[in-house]
């Protein structure tokens, strides 16, 4: 973690602990109103969607990263830690998805007042990919890009829930189980998309290591500029290597991601130019760690993987048409 990050998340867990010991109710405005109401905060925008779906109006929920945010990288702020304070139960990614937050959560994991729960931690470790267990980091944290993963995810938060109000608990199973069936059919959308797509251009660059689990689920090789985490920048080798596979395999088209910078994918646009004299496209922005604003067609998760499948299917495909005439 970088110096700066290790300072302003001390500063965070002692406002944290400052917070627990003088017992501050939530502030007015804050998403619970009703006392009986639980008070639900989820980090990402993808498990706020899948707690919406199973929880209906039964709970006061609350988002903490919105669209375009990048979890790997984000602070919390003393806004953020006050909101975090106040929730009941607490739903966030994990496997170091959140990197500058674990340690806040793992503090309000120890208080009895409060259920924290890392989905992905949930998820049997045999369904995960590897990642840098040398560096403490064992798994890719990026689940929600296979939807067969994610239906567990949307049990998890069903069983978390029924648990927390046994009074709603047929509610939110019921609500999981219809949330799981469209689920399925997404999953085989997804299938269909992808099988339009010519076996050998069925490559996915994008700017860093976020779409494993899709290229695992849905049959394409997957490769990036970046590693899993943004927390560190790309290197000139680092894009030299994959112009390099671009080049070798003449991939048609590459994608930019709407959380990270596009100008690393541009560079690889640039050194597959100066290599071959190949103009590589950009087939599009594709979402991976954060869904899309209100009204964009990508701002639930269904909608979001919808989008994103579609957009694959659209530059591969129709590239790939293109290099065969």
């Amino acid at each position: 973690m970088r110096p700066l990050l290790v300072f302003l998340t001390g500063v965070l867990l002692m406002l944290l602990a400052a917070c627990g010991a003088a017992g501050q109710a939530p502030e007015p405005g804050a998403a619970s109103t009703d006392a009986s109401e639980l008070t639900v905060l989820a980090t990402t925008q993808q498990i706020a969607d899948a707690v919406a779906n199973v929880a209906g109006d039964n709970i006061a929920l609350t988002i903490l990263l919105g669209p375009g945010i990048d979890p790997h990288t984000y602070v919390p702020t003393e806004s953020d830690i006050q909101t975090i304070q106040n929730a009941d139960i607490i739903f966030y990614n994990g496997l170091h998805l959140e990197a500058q937050m674990e340690r806040v959560f793992e503090q309000l994991a120890e208080r009895a007042d409060v259920t924290v729960v890392p989905v992905a931690d949930q998820l049997d470790e045999t369904s995960l990919l590897s990642w840098e267990p040398e560096a403490g980091l064992p798994y890719d944290p990026h689940v929600w890009n296979d939807v067969r993963l994610w239906t567990e995810v949307v049990f998890v938060i069903s069983e978390t829930l029924s648990e927390a109000d046994p009074t709603n608990a047929e509610t939110y199973q019921t609500n999981a189980e219809n949330y799981v069936a469209e689920l399925d059919e997404l999953h085989q959308y997804i299938l269909n998309g992808v099988e339009q797509i010519p076996q050998e251009q069925r490559v996915l660059i994008t700017a860093h290591d976020a779409f494993g689990y899709f290229g695992r689920a849905y049959g394409l090789a997957v490769e990036a500029v970046q590693g899993l985490s943004t927390e560190t920048e790309a290197s000139t080798a680092d894009v030299q290597a994959l112009a390099d596979i671009v080049a070798e395999r003449v991939v048609p088209a590459i994608f930019i991601e709407t959380t990270i910078s596009p100008r690393t994918i541009e560079a690889v646009q640039e050194a597959v130019r100066a290599e071959t004299g190949r103009e590589v496209a950009i087939g599009g922005t594709l979402y991976s760690d954060a869904m899309g604003e209100p009204g964009s067609g990508a701002d639930t998760y269904i909608g979001m993987m919808r989008h994103n499948v579609d957009t694959i299917v659209s530059a591969l495909g129709t590239a790939a048409a293109d290099t065969d005439e």
